[in-house]
C-alpha cells in the first residue's frame, strides 16, 4: 500500500487537504513542511499523552488541526496521507485510505520529493542490525574525507529538517529503517547497504518475505554500488532482485579475504578490493582490525559496510582509516563498562533480539549472560546452540525469561543458570551480583538480552544505564539497600 499514479505533485501541494499520521520526531517536521508548502494539515495521533500535548500547542499556532486520541478514520476531503515510520499497514486509517483511493507518503518520501536540484546525494543503510553504528562510521569516514555530511533518519535526526533546511551538504550519510521503506517508493540513493536479515518487526510486516521486500527497496536505482554481506545470502538476493541504473555495481563485505569487487580482512588488515584499478590482483588497505572500536566481529563487518560505501563514493583510502580511528560508538552497544576482579563487564543493551545477541555472544570466549525480556515472538534455540559453548552462567531477567531458560534447558543443560523472578527496579542490581558470582578472572559479564526491554524500562538505553550503575556499584563495593 503505497503512493501511486493518483499521488499529488509536490510542488502542487498548495491548498491541499493532507492528513498525517503520527507526532514524535517524523510527524511534527512533516506537518510544518506541509504547512509550510501551503497545505491544509491535519495530524491524527492515537494517544494523547502529556508529550503530545505538548507537540499539539506547537502545531496548533501554525494553523494545524491536531486530533489526538485519534487515527481510526480518515479526515474529511484527505487528498493524502503522510505517515510516521510506526503505523502499521494494516492500521485502519490506511485501510480506509486504501478504500477511498487516498495515496500514502512516508516522511522520507516526502523528504525525498522536496529535495532542491542540487540536493547532496544519499548513501542508504539498513537492515535488522548494526545500522545506527554503520552510519555513524560511514559519517566519521566522509568527514575525514573533509566532505560536509550528517548521519540522518532513522537514527534520530529528520531527512524534513535537513531537507528544508539551509546547511550545505556534499552528501548525506542515512539510515532508513524497515517501515521508512516500505513507505518510500520513489527513494533512489546513490549506494545502499543491507547489513544483514533477520526475523524482526514481523508483526508490522506480516511476512518474513514481505520484511525483506522492504528492506531490499534500499537497493531500488542504486547509481554506483549495491552493498551486501557475503556470509547473509538473502541480502545479495535482494541485490539480484533490484532494478538498478545502468552500470550500478554488486559490491559484497566479508570478514574472509574478499574475492573481487568484495571488502574484506587480510591478516588484520581491512582490504578494498572493489575500487582498485586491477581487481583481479590488487586489493587497497584500508585500515587495521585495531582501528575498528569495538574489534567485535560483527562491528568489523559494519565497517566493512561503511568503507564500501564511502569507497563508492570516491573517498581515499586514508580517509576510511582516519574515520574509523576518529568514530565512538553510541551507548549501550558493545560497550565497555569496567573490569572488577578480573571480570569485564559489557552493556549491549541495544542487543534486542536474537541476532544482535548472537553476534556479541560471538565477541567473547568465557561469558556470564545477562538476558531476558519481551521475547516479541522469537524463539531462542538457535541462539542457545550457537552461544552454549562460550556460556560459564546464565542470569535471566524479564517477563519471557521462561523461553530463554527452556531452551538452555534442552541445549545446554549443564550451565548454571539464575533464574530471577522480580521486575523491580533492583532487579539489574541483583542481576550483576549473581553474575559477579558466577563470573571467573577472565569472563565477560555480559549483558546482550535478546529481548525488547518495555518490561521493565522505558527503553534499552534505560536498562544499559541500570546494568552500567550496577556495575560501578559493585567495583565500588556500594551495596544496594533493596539487595
Amino acid at each position: 500500500m503505497t503512493s501511486g499514479a493518483a499521488s499529488p505533485d509536490v510542488s502542487d501541494l498548495a491548498g491541499r487537504q493532507v492528513t498525517v499520521a503520527g507526532l514524535g520526531v517524523s510527524g511534527v517536521p512533516a506537518a510544518r513542511a506541509l504547512r509550510g508548502l501551503g497545505a491544509s494539515v491535519t495530524v491524527v495521533n492515537g494517544s494523547d499523552g502529556e508529550p503530545q500535548r505538548a507537540q499539539a500547542a506547537e502545531l496548533e499556532p501554525l494553523g494545524i488541526t491536531v486530533r489526538l486520541g485519534d487515527g481510526e478514520t480518515v479526515p474529511d476531503g484527505t487528498e493524502l496521507i503522510v505517515t510516521t515510520p510506526g503505523w502499521k499497514p494494516t492500521s485502519p486509517l490506511f485501510l480506509a485510505a486504501a478504500e477511498a483511493g487516498v495515496p500514502i507518503w512516508g516522511d522520507v518520501e516526502l523528504a525525498w520529493r522536496l529535495r532542491g536540484k542540487d540536493a547532496p546525494p544519499w548513501l542508504a543503510v539498513t537492515g535488522t542490525n548494526g545500522k545506527t553504528t554503520t552510519v555513524r562510521m560511514l559519517a566519521a569516514i566522509l568527514e575525514a574525507a573533509g566532505l560536509r555530511t550528517a548521519a540522518v533518519g532513522n537514527i534520530g535526526v529528520s531527512l524534513l529538517d535537513i531537507v528544508l533546511g539551509d546547511e550545505p551538504y556534499d552528501v548525506l550519510a542515512v539510515e532508513l529503517s524497515s517501515y521508512q521503506l516500505h513507505w518510500a517508493p520513489s527513494l533512489r540513493a546513490h549506494s545502499g547497504a543491507v547489513l544483514n536479515l533477520a526475523p524482526d518487526h514481523l508483526d508490522w510486516h506480516g511476512s518474513m518475505a514481505a520484511y525483506a521486500a522492504d528492506k531490499g527497496r534500499i537497493y531500488e536505482g542504486n547509481q554506483v554500488a549495491c552493498v551486501y554481506n557475503v556470509a547473509d545470502p538473502a541480502t545479495e538476493d535482494l541485490v539480484r532482485a533490484a532494478d538498478v541504473e545502468e552500470g550500478c555495481r554488486a559490491i559484497g563485505f566479508t570478514l574472509g579475504t574478499p574475492g573481487r569487487s568484495q571488502f574484506g580482512v587480510v591478516e588484520d588488515i581491512l582490504v578494498d578490493r572493489a575500487f582498485v584499478t586491477d581487481r583481479q590482483k590488487q586489493a587497497q588497505e584500508l585500515a587495521e582490525v585495531s582501528d575498528v572500536n569495538p574489534p567485535a566481529p560483527h562491528n568489523i563487518a559494519n565497517a566493512l559496510a561503511a568503507a564500501a560505501l564511502a569507497r563508492a563514493y570516491g573517498v581515499p583510502p586514508t580517509a576510511v582509516r582516519d574515520g574509523l580511528r576518529a568514530f565512538r560508538p553510541d551507548p549501550h552497544r558493545v560497550e565497555h563498562v569496567t573490569d572488577v576482579d578480573g571480570v569485564a563487564y559489557v552493556d549491549d543493551s541495544k542487543a534486542t533480539n536474537t541476532h544482535a545477541a548472537e553476534a556479541s555472544l560471538g565477541a567473547y570466549e568465557h561469558i556470564v549472560w545477562i538476558a531476558g525480556g519481551l521475547a516479541k515472538g522469537a524463539t531462542f534455540d538457535e541462539l542457545v546452540l550457537t552461544a552454549a559453548k562460550r556460556l560459564r552462567g546464565v542470569v535471566l531477567i524479564g517477563a519471557d525469561r521462561a523461553l530463554i531458560r527452556e531452551a538452555l534447558a534442552r541445549h545446554a543443560a549443564d550451565v548454571p543458570v539464575v533464574d530471577l523472578d522480580r521486575t523491580d527496579t533492583g532487579a539489574m542490581a541483583a542481576a550483576v551480583r549473581e553474575a559477579a558470582r558466577l563470573a571467573r578472572p577472565g569472563d565477560t559479564v555480559l549483558m546482550a538480552p535478546a529481548c525488547a526491554s518495555m518490561d521493565m524500562f522505558t527503553n534499552y538505553n534505560k536498562r544499559g544505564d541500570a546494568f552500567a550503575a550496577a556495575v560501578h556499584d559493585l567495583a565500588s563495593g556500594r551495596v544496594p539497600d533493596d539487595q
